[in-house]
């Protein structure tokens, strides 16, 4: 019997801690704000430590390392008074309750959880083509059934410009290029930008898994 590679309290942990965010950001936010990249690659890294596999792991690692060094620095920003891009001007609205922004610190600390999980399990390598695929498809369903940017809603909380498909600006789309084709850019910009340069650093860094961890993916990729 192979013996476990993380704690049972880290996975009790990570458990316990979507049992409180999730019906709580239901409730506040909506089911489509589980469409942002960050609050997929949560749930999926907490399947990855239950289920031990350095796939799903890696997958997130690839995703959201790099942009979520972007919300630190957004917010670190916020505290001290400068507004940079305005990633986390929610946490800082009085009209949310503070306990739910609280929960939104999670973006702070599951960049340090996922290095800690890819010493502990390995990177592995097809990371970089399954985290593409997958951001393809939210990109896919965000842009053609959730609300863009400008757009007015009953329940202000609820999400709009899901993973920025519309730009930065959440009160109207950008105008600098055709909508169809900045969907396509962005995709592209973050591949290039913030997926292959962090998997190729994650590639250098950690050990290879052995073939019978993760998810069994007929794929090789880079």
């Amino acid at each position: 019997m192979s013996r476990c590679k993380i704690p049972l309290a880290a996975k009790v942990a990570g458990a316990a801690f979507l049992a409180v965010l999730i019906p709580i950001y239901l409730h506040t936010y909506g089911p489509a704000n589980f469409l942002w990249f960050c609050d997929t690659a949560l749930i999926l890294t907490v399947a990855g430590m239950w289920l031990e596999s350095s796939l799903l792991i890696s997958m997130c690692a690839v995703g959201i390392l790099l942009p979520q060094g972007l919300w630190l620095v957004d917010c670190g920003g916020n505290l001290l008074g400068f507004h940079l891009i305005g990633l986390t001007n929610y946490m800082f609205d009085r009209q949310l309750p503070l306990f739910t922004r609280g929960l939104s610190l999670f973006h702070g600390w599951l960049p340090l959880l996922l290095v800690w999980l890819l010493f502990r399990l390995g990177y592995d390598k097809r990371a970089l083509f399954a985290w593409t695929g997958l951001a393809a498809g939210l990109v896919l369903v965000c842009y053609f059934f959730t609300p863009p940017a400008g757009a007015h809603l009953a329940n202000p909380n609820l999400p709009i410009n899901i993973n920025y498909l519309y730009g930065f600006n959440d009160r109207q789309p950008q105008h600098w290029v055709n909508q169809n084709l900045y969907v396509i850019l962005w995709l592209g910009g973050l591949w290039l930008v913030f997926f292959l340069p962090t998997h190729l650093a994650l590639r250098r860094i950690f050990a290879v898994p052995p073939p019978a961890a993760g998810l069994k993916l007929p794929i090789r990729f880079l």
